[in-house]
């Protein structure tokens, strides 16, 4: 489908964007990809990079411009305490870009448009999966009340380009689980829970110092699998639809940790659990007989594979005796 068609990834610089890249163009496809503060982190003379702001409407016609499909990985995204401390950060910036690349794509007559949700919009939903068909039967959680309302919106939205208007623009809803892997934010500023406790194994803290209570449960799906997952959604639903891209499998913090201090051989390792700092969703477990029939989607990667070929990536591109912080293909 994506061989020699103009795809726009908005979002190039960021874990999602940059694999995503790496993808199309394995796949044939030509690709333009937004960077703003960020510089390219995949060198290859086949991407044309456009440096712009999606806050500006301006930026976002220029952006779309000729495109055939737009996948809108480009987001304001931060960790726990970021959301904690400062809810609506991720709320107006991200309200602003999304309202505006969706009205430029459609105006530039764009095939496809792929939105990137969040299985934080979700509803509490205990120890039962998530189904695609929950999303507004309530409120999110508190601590997602912010962001969750955003991605709803943004949702909403793609169907209004999709189904409402005279001249429709097929607009897909992807809602991934949490994801890690190659190119992630290991910054422990703005670094989600996988990439900050893999960083702390990898440099050996002692003690290792843990939010929560460790029993935090996650549905954790390394980088490649959502990539096939997301190129599936985008090649098989041809109208508005929402589906869950996840693993199908769920892990505590407790576990993810085990699994990454003997993958390290790390032993003897002191680790504090703070229950004083924030946590986020206490279970999150999530449905994707949706994919697994509409798609065919399987993930292939498991648990610990996916975690020991993470933390082979970090030590490879962020060892002392590396250079450069950037991969060159």
């Amino acid at each position: 489908m994506f061989k020699d068609r103009q795809v726009l990834v908005a979002g190039g610089a960021g874990f999602i964007g940059a694999n995503l890249v790496n993808r199309l163009l394995a796949l044939g496809a030509c690709v333009r990809a937004t960077i703003h503060k960020k510089d390219p982190v995949i060198i290859d003379d086949r991407i044309e990079y456009v440096r712009c702001d999606l806050m500006n409407m301006e930026d976002c016609r220029k952006a779309v411009a000729g495109m055939e499909y737009v996948f809108m990985c480009a987001a304001n995204t931060s960790g726990a305490a970021v959301i904690a401390s400062t809810p609506l950060v991720h709320v107006t910036p991200n309200i602003i870009m999304n309202s505006q690349i969706l009205e430029a794509a459609y105006f530039a007559r764009v095939k496809k448009f792929i939105f990137l949700s969040s299985n934080a919009a979700y509803p509490p939903s205990g120890d039962k999966p998530v189904t695609e068909k929950e999303m507004f039967d309530a409120d999110p959680y508190d601590i997602y009340f912010g962001v969750g309302w955003m991605k709803r919106f943004t949702e909403i939205l793609c169907r209004l380009y999709s189904q409402k208007l005279k001249n429709p623009m097929a607009a897909v809803v992807v809602r991934p689980s949490n994801i890690y892997g190659p190119y992630d934010d290991f910054d422990f500023v703005t670094s989600h829970m996988m990439a900050a406790t893999l960083r702390k194994v990898i440099e050996r803290h002692d003690p290792i110092k843990i939010w929560g209570t460790g029993q935090d449960i996650r549905d954790l799906i390394y980088i490649d699998d959502f990539i096939d997952g997301l190129i599936l959604a985008a090649e098989k639903i041809s109208t508005f639809d929402a589906v869950n891209i996840a693993q199908g499998k769920a892990y505590s913090l407790k576990e993810i940790l085990r699994m990454a201090l003997e993958i390290e051989g790390y032993q003897n390792v002191r680790i504090v659990y703070d229950s004083t700092k924030p946590s986020m969703i206490p279970v999150r477990l999530i449905d994707i007989k949706k994919a697994q029939e509409l798609l065919e989607f399987n993930p292939k990667t498991d648990i610990y594979d996916g975690i020991a070929k993470t933390i082979s990536w970090y030590k490879q591109v962020y060892s002392p005796e590396s250079k450069e912080k950037e991969v060159n293909v």
